[in-house]
């Protein structure tokens, strides 16, 4: 079974509503910026189509336009990653650490402003942040290739969709460490989040057994509700792409699954990232990384060696106090 108190953690996620509900206006906000550029997409391609004297190319230009608005959203979407990131889930992630250590956070509006301010504190710039982010997702994967020895065990060609369905999961149970590390970065309140980033990589490497086995368990618990969401999703889809011309009431399903997102990203997201951080500061208290592993993850990770090289050649700069206590603070 899971090593982490499911109570403690919704009670942690309960307790960062604000948060909960910043995330929900910014990723319902993305999924009606999709579904409307595709439905704006499908009638402006509808129109020109009929600029064809072959009738089916206005069915063919709604498709067109539809998957043109798609990527079009999509390619800003991955622009702004990197301050969705700061803005929103690393002063998330902050107040969830204090609360973690027992201390008071701000309640109502004020928490998100002192997320905010804990998070510049410690990185006073977010391509920094998003640079250590970006660097510990590929040092991940390689983590990923060190332990995948599953086909060593199961070499049968009968067991090769088996097997790719196992590590397939396993790949899947990273999805939240990238947040773990930083929920240890802001906890340690690093000033060179390049060597703290290195050590809490060896840290989860070094006992990767324990984090595995309940990262598992809510990658299960998540795709479960995203499932039923997904379900309960599909028929409004449907409805709303109906008023549309052209072919596009088959993105219903599409669309039902960017909502079902959306609302697994606001909420249950939190409540994975707050569970795992339970499991994570429990399980490496009093540790140290191991030189073992860092020897394993230099000889494995070209990414890892560049964190190596960052975090030896990071001059720190002034920092930030945290945010002082705020008046209308809640009991911790």
């Amino acid at each position: 079974m899971w090593d982490f108190s499911f109570a403690r953690a919704l009670g942690m996620v309960i307790r960062t509503t604000p948060f909960v509900v910043l995330r929900l206006i910014v990723y319902i906000g993305i999924a009606f910026a999709y579904l409307l550029a595709v439905g704006v997409g499908g009638v402006i391609g509808f129109g020109l189509g009929h600029l064809s004297s072959d009738s089916g190319a206005h069915y063919g230009g709604a498709l067109w336009g539809s998957l043109i608005g798609f990527g079009l959203t999509s390619a800003a979407l991955y622009l702004a990653r990197e301050y969705i990131l700061y803005l929103v889930k690393a002063g998330h992630i902050a107040v969830m650490v204090q609360l973690y250590d027992g201390h008071s956070v701000p309640a109502g509006q004020g928490q998100i402003s002192y997320g905010a301010q804990f998070v510049k504190s410690h990185f006073t710039e977010s391509s920094v942040l998003f640079g250590v982010d970006q660097i510990i997702k590929a040092v991940l994967r390689s983590i990923f290739r060190i332990l995948n020895t599953i086909s060593a065990f199961l070499p049968l060609p009968a067991l090769q969709s088996l097997i790719r369905l196992a590590e397939a999961v396993i790949r899947m149970s990273l999805t939240y460490v990238d947040e773990i590390i930083l929920a240890y970065l802001i906890r340690t309140g690093t000033r060179n989040p390049w060597e703290t980033a290195e050590d809490g990589l060896i840290l989860y490497a070094q006992n990767y057994k324990h984090f595995l086995k309940n990262a598992i368990w809510l990658l299960v618990f998540m795709w479960a509700v995203q499932l039923a969401i997904f379900i309960v999703l599909l028929a409004p889809a449907a409805a709303i792409l109906a008023v549309f011309p052209g072919h596009i009431a088959g993105w219903a399903f599409a669309f039902a699954f960017i909502f079902a997102w959306a609302l697994r990203a606001a909420i249950l997201e939190p409540l994975a990232i707050a569970s795992l951080m339970l499991v994570f500061f429990k399980t490496i208290e009093g540790q140290t990384p191991n030189p073992e592993w860092k020897e394993r993850l230099s000889g494995a990770s070209r990414k890892f060696q560049e964190l190596a090289a960052k975090a030896s050649s990071w001059i720190p700069g002034p920092t930030s106090p945290p945010p002082a206590p705020s008046p209308n603070m809640g009991p911790a």
